[in-house]
């Protein structure tokens, strides 16, 4: 997904748009990556922007064999209304 990164060296997961970046904070304990915050700036929000980053986390996951958990309330909420995800969910 264009715009998306994973800046490893600040823990996070990164997504531009033009209204600004919005990023899920991580931390990998042991084999599984849990997502610690997930944040959109406000001029940004109710856009999808929080789903696309979420989409582009899972992706990535699944391409690389990482496990998530979620450990913020937004990223509990997308696992929960997204049931295709349980295979990525440690």
């Amino acid at each position: 997904m264009e715009g998306f990164r994973d800046n490893a060296s600040a823990h996070r997961y990164e997504l531009d748009a033009p209204e600004g970046m919005s990023f899920a904070n991580y931390r990998d304990i042991a084999s599984v990556r849990v997502i610690l915050h997930v944040e959109t700036p406000a001029e940004a929000r109710g856009r999808g922007y929080a789903q696309k980053l979420m989409d582009a986390i899972v992706a990535e996951a699944r391409e690389r064999g990482h496990l998530l958990r979620a450990s913020c309330s937004y990223a509990v909420a997308y696992f929960r209304r997204h049931p295709a995800t349980q295979d990525v969910q440690a």
